[in-house]
């Protein structure tokens, strides 16, 4: 028994050490490898795995969810993890789902990358030029260019949330992963295109998305293409920048107005959905009527006035006020004010209604007529001089001109307006109101009587004055008849020629003359000594025959002053 016993339990010894290096060896080759587990226990912020070793590992609760979500772990569910070290110094397995998610997210992404498929991930927080992916437990480098098919400054719509990427790039041994989300939605985008193209047409009605905003419009995104949507085209009532009524991202619902395939141009409009508020408004808005607007708009040269949602009208500068005539309309009026018009003219072809804001007002020169008539005196305060006369304050901001013609009656206009000052307070007499024209005629000089109509008011034409020589010119005589100023020509100074010369005369000397006229422009009465010899010589020829019946000239005008001299000596 003795010899044989050895030989027996040799072999035994053999086959244990060779079972125990093949268990050990074979558990060694679980480090860095992925196996199944068992969760068995839940403890504070740990699971408790046994994956078949020695004793079992821990793994912290948040590697069981992606990042940002809550972990959904519980006691016996079977989860894959990452054996890191077969035992630490506590005689722990030290697990890791993360890593074990890595390398399975790692052999997914790379079949992916390999194959140009698509992959599933979320974008969860920023980094320097771009985002981080989480893609099921590798993270990958999102660059900022690579978020949308146009620049998008706020992403917060994205985070979390499951996107389509495509693997640009993907380097395992450093562990770095580059993708993109633009080119998976250019790669849908296209398909959309094409398949909008197909069937897009004029007056289509479609959903879009605001993908840009600038100052002449919005840009919208039809799934695929892109279509402008004027800022005239938004509403029926006017919008000042498509930001008041429109936002990045907002969803809307547009119509195709335009569409030219070739350049594959696209017009859209949103007020084109609703009914024109301009049908029928020339019926709603008769000539004549007052209505209650909004004021939208001020320009140089009127206002707008919203008198219904998308209807505006304009109150040009002339029509706003009776009186303000070069003001600007921004000091007549102010935006969002509320304003009551009169409609004066409707184009609803043009789409054109003419407003007045005057119109509704009283006329201050129907006001002035009213309470002053022609040939009524009142007083001004003299508010401008100018060359051709005074403007005069009325009350009312309503001004009357007196001319320089009507200042005086004894000076020239020029000499006349000397003696006034602005501000000075005049009495004056209302001449004439043109209301139309929105014109008063003042005079200064009609307040008196007129001298030279006093002076001359029993003077006609061809009566016979004595006269006053008061000055003596190479022209003629200036003389003064009855207090009234005239003139003789010099040609009309004699009869005969020779004798019509002005310096056979002298001032003070008095003549006889006959009327020829009375210019009331300038003021002087016209006289002649040649028109009363001729007249002379006529009647003499009548009374004592003719040089036909023998007698001479001389004889008759002889004959004539004796009768003359005799008539006077019997008076």
């Amino acid at each position: 028994m003795s010899d044989t016993t050895p030989a027996v339990e040799a072999p035994a010894v053999e086959d244990f050490a060779a079972m125990l290096d093949e268990s050990l060896s074979g558990r060694d080759k679980l480090e860095g490898t992925v196996v199944r587990g068992t969760v068995v226990l839940i403890e504070n912020d740990d699971a408790v795995v046994d994956v078949g070793l020695k004793a079992e590992g821990r793994v912290p609760l948040r590697e069981f969810a992606p990042q940002g979500q809550v972990p959904e772990v519980n006691v016996g569910d079977v989860v894959e993890v990452y054996v890191e070290r077969l035992e630490n110094k506590v005689g722990e397995a030290v697990l890791s789902r993360d890593k074990a998610r890595r390398e399975e997210s790692w052999n997914r992404l790379e079949k992916a990358f390999n194959a140009q498929d698509k992959v599933t991930g979320h974008i969860f927080g920023r980094v320097k030029g771009g985002f981080a992916v989480d893609l099921g437990g590798a993270v990958a480098f999102l660059p900022g260019s690579q978020v949308d098919i146009r620049p998008v400054r706020d992403v917060s719509y994205l985070l979390n949330k499951p996107e389509p990427f495509l693997i640009l790039k993907m380097d395992r041994r450093r562990g770095n992963i580059v993708v993109s989300r633009r080119s998976v939605l250019e790669e849908s985008r296209k398909e959309q295109r094409d398949e909008l193209l197909q069937t897009l047409k004029e007056g289509q009605v479609l959903d879009g998305v605001v993908k840009n905003i600038t100052d002449y419009g919005a840009f919208v995104d039809l799934g695929g293409l892109d279509g402008l949507l004027h800022v005239t085209d938004i509403s029926w009532r006017r919008v000042a920048h498509p930001t008041d009524v429109l936002g990045v991202g907002q969803q809307v619902k547009v119509q195709v107005i335009r569409f030219n395939r070739e350049t594959q141009r696209i017009s859209l409009g949103m007020k084109q959905l609703e009914a024109d508020p301009w049908e029928g408004v020339s019926a709603k808005y008769p000539i004549g009527t007052k209505w209650t607007g909004r004021v939208t708009n001020i320009t140089d040269y009127g206002a707008f006035v919203e008198l219904e949602p998308g209807v505006e009208g304009l109150v040009h500068v002339s029509e706003m006020s009776w009186t303000k005539k070069n003001v600007h309309p921004g000091k007549i009026v102010s935006t969002s004010q509320e304003v009551e018009v009169m409609v004066l003219e409707v184009d609803e072809e043009k789409r054109r209604i003419s407003l007045g804001l005057k119109q509704v007002q009283s006329n201050p020169w129907d006001e002035f007529l009213e309470q002053h008539a022609v040939g009524s005196t009142l007083q001004g305060q003299i508010k401008n001089i100018t060359e051709f006369g005074l403007f005069v304050g009325l009350g009312g901001d309503v001004d009357g001109l007196v001319h320089l013609s009507d200042i005086s009656w004894e000076e020239t206009g020029e000499e006349a307006i000397q003696r006034f000052n602005e501000g000075d307070t005049v009495d004056v007499m209302v001449l004439d109101v043109d209301v139309e024209k929105e014109r008063i005629s003042l005079g200064i000089k009609q307040l008196s009587d007129d001298p030279f109509k006093e002076a001359t008011a029993g003077l006609t034409r061809g009566a016979r004055v004595t006269c006053t020589v008061t000055g003596v010119t190479p022209g003629g005589l200036e003389i003064e008849t009855n207090g009234a100023p005239g003139f003789i020509r010099k040609n009309e100074l004699a009869r005969d020629r020779g004798e019509q010369r002005p310096d056979r005369f002298a001032v003070g000397e008095k003549v006889d003359a006959m009327v020829t006229s009375l210019d009331r422009n300038t003021r002087r009465v016209v006289l002649s000594i040649k028109a009363m010899e001729l007249e002379d010589e006529k009647k003499a020829m009548a009374d004592f025959g003719s040089a036909d019946s023998g007698a001479s000239l001389g004889d008759i005008l002889g004959a004539a002053l004796r009768e003359k001299q005799r008539t006077g000596n019997d008076g």
